[in-house]
């Protein structure tokens, strides 16, 4: 479903933005689109593995007060020796 976006520029970025669009046979609103997707794509694909470990859910079997990430560093700290 699409919906209408007004945006305000300047003037001069405007006559640009419809010769460039003219001379691609595409329509102002299909390259904004086009650039909104792009910058979703690339903020979702800098995300940190670490940010996306954070926004998960905690098991739902487990004891809610114990901290699982001081649990697993400390069972790796046994295992491997420090």
């Amino acid at each position: 479903m699409k919906t209408r976006l007004n945006i305000t520029i300047e003037n001069t970025i405007l006559m640009q933005v419809k010769a460039y669009a003219a001379s691609n046979h595409m329509s102002i609103s299909q390259i904004v689109e086009d650039h909104l997707k792009m910058i979703v794509k690339t903020s979702a694909r800098n995300r940190s593995i670490l940010d996306e470990v954070d926004q998960l859910e905690s098991p739902q079997n487990t004891d809610s007060e114990k901290n699982l990430k001081n649990d697993f560093y400390e069972e790796r700290a046994k295992k491997y020796g420090f």
